[in-house]
């Protein structure tokens, strides 16, 4: 008896269709199976860079705070220096300024400054009395 490799019938549910179309599909299933494969490998390198560039600047910023914590003590301290020698030669200092002075005499001295400016006498009359009017006694009338 001799094996009949050939399809019969026409109809749609054909079995060797099937299987056809189940491959087909299988294929296409493994494919994107694969490229999510992929994609999964490159975020997974991806989040590895991430965390490796968060683990240095995380080092940076423990470096940093070093820094600025050793800035921080050498600024005190050369604070209070100041004003511990602020202190101790403040007399001093008041001395020498008082000794080494600049006096200026005032036919020298320039009196260009609005602060140096002559003014009149001050007028210490009442109001009324400069605008020449009385006082209000009454508020209904005016005069």
């Amino acid at each position: 008896m001799a094996l009949n490799l050939l399809p019969k019938g026409t109809g749609r549910r054909r079995a060797i269709d099937k299987v056809a179309e189940l491959r087909r599909d299988l294929s296409l299933a493994l494919s994107q199976m694969h490229a999510a494969g992929d994609e999964i490998a490159l975020l997974q390198q991806d989040l590895a860079e991430a965390r490796g560039m968060q683990a240095e600047a995380e080092e940076i910023v423990v470096q940093q705070q070093a820094t600025v914590d050793e800035l921080t003590t050498e600024r005190d301290y050369w604070r209070d220096e100041a004003l511990a020698l602020k202190a101790r030669f403040s007399a001093q200092l008041a001395v020498d300024a008082n000794t080494h002075r600049i006096d200026v005499p005032p036919m020298i001295r320039p009196i260009d400054g609005p602060e140096d400016q002559a003014t009149g006498p001050i007028d210490v009359r009442p109001l009324w009395d400069a605008v020449g009017i009385r006082p209000v006694t009454d508020p209904g009338r005016t005069h």
